[in-house]
Order: C-alpha cells, then structure tokens, then sequence
C-alpha cells in the first residue's frame, strides 16, 4: 500500500453531454407509486376546508359576537375586581390582548379558506349554468327550425278551403267551355 496510489477516489470530472447521460429509470404504471416519507403532517384537505367554513360561519354570526363581549367582559371584570392573588392579567391586559390576537390570526385565514372554496363552488355553479344555458339555446333553436319548417311545410298543403275554390274554378271554367250540358231545372230538384 505503501507506494501505490488509490483510484477509487472520486476525482472531479467533466459533466456528460445530455444525449451521453444516463436515462432515470422508468416508472411503471401498472404498480402502485411508493409512497415517499413526508417530513409535514398529512390531512384530508376536504374535512380540513368543511371544518373552517363551519367555524367561519361561526364567527359571522351575532351569536359568536355576544358570547366574545360577554368573554371580555368577565375577563376584566374578573382582573380589575379580584383579590390580586386570583388574578391572571393585570390592567394593560396584555395576556387578553395576546388572546385576542391569536384568535384575529387564525380567523383570518379561516374566513379566507372558506372564501376561497365558496368561490370554487361558484364557479363550478356558473359553468355548469353557462353550459346548461348552451343546451337551452341549442334546443330553443332546433325547435325554431322545426317549427319553421312545419310552417313551409303546412304552407304547401292543402287545405278543404283551397280545394273547394279550385274546384269551383274548375267548374267555372268547365261551363265556360260548355263541357258539361246544362242541366234541367227538374234534375236539380
């Protein structure tokens, strides 16, 4: 080992032409994906988007503001009015402002994911109605042109009033030719 150096080691080299390289190998899609490790917690994002609309709708009702004006209210009631000892946040209130603004945080992007997935259901409702809407029109046509076709159509027939007075024409113009001798007053009778 003495005089003999190592060639195993991992010596810079130039990068392959793209062509050159290696293809990855390929995926194949008649077996299942494996699974990577996920270094985030997984969730159902649909439980996770029914959960913040019922709390948005929460915090839009008036029910939810009575009851966070009677939660203030007690709170400073109870921490101006109670012995100093039982006393949990003093005047500033800075642990009840800190309540406050954790609870602002989290609302906020809950009323926008809530927001957000109204507006997706809004717009699958406007295709849905443009495409019904197509489907309406379309039809609303096709029948226009039947109908207009029966009106050509009916136009061309003919009726017992157009018969009758081609008849009569006929008869007319007949006598005027005199094929049909006059009849006698008795035969009419």
């Amino acid at each position: 080992m003495g005089g003999a150096e190592r060639t195993d080691r991992a010596e810079p080299r130039e990068r392959a032409p793209a062509h050159e390289r290696p293809h990855p190998p390929r995926v194949r899609l008649d077996l299942p994906l494996v699974r990577r490790r996920a270094w985030l917690p997984e969730y159902d994002p649909e439980a996770f988007g029914r959960t913040s609309e019922r709390i948005a709708r929460f915090l839009g009702t008036g029910r939810f503001i009575v009851w966070m004006t009677v939660v203030i209210i007690l709170w400073v009631v109870w921490n101006t009015s109670a012995p100093e000892r039982l006393r949990w946040d003093s005047y500033p209130f800075i642990f009840l402002t800190l309540m406050l603004s954790l609870q602002a945080s989290y609302a906020a992007p809950l009323i926008l994911l809530a927001q957000n997935r109204q507006d997706d259901r809004d717009r699958v409702n406007l295709e849905q109605d443009r495409k019904q809407n197509e489907r309406s029109i379309a039809d609303t046509e096709y029948l226009t042109r039947e109908i207009a076709a029966l009106r050509m159509g009916l136009g061309e027939v003919a009726t017992r009033d157009w018969i009758r007075s081609e008849f009569q024409d006929l008869v007319k113009e007949l006598e005027q030719r005199r094929v049909f001798p006059e009849e006698s007053e008795e035969r009419d009778r």
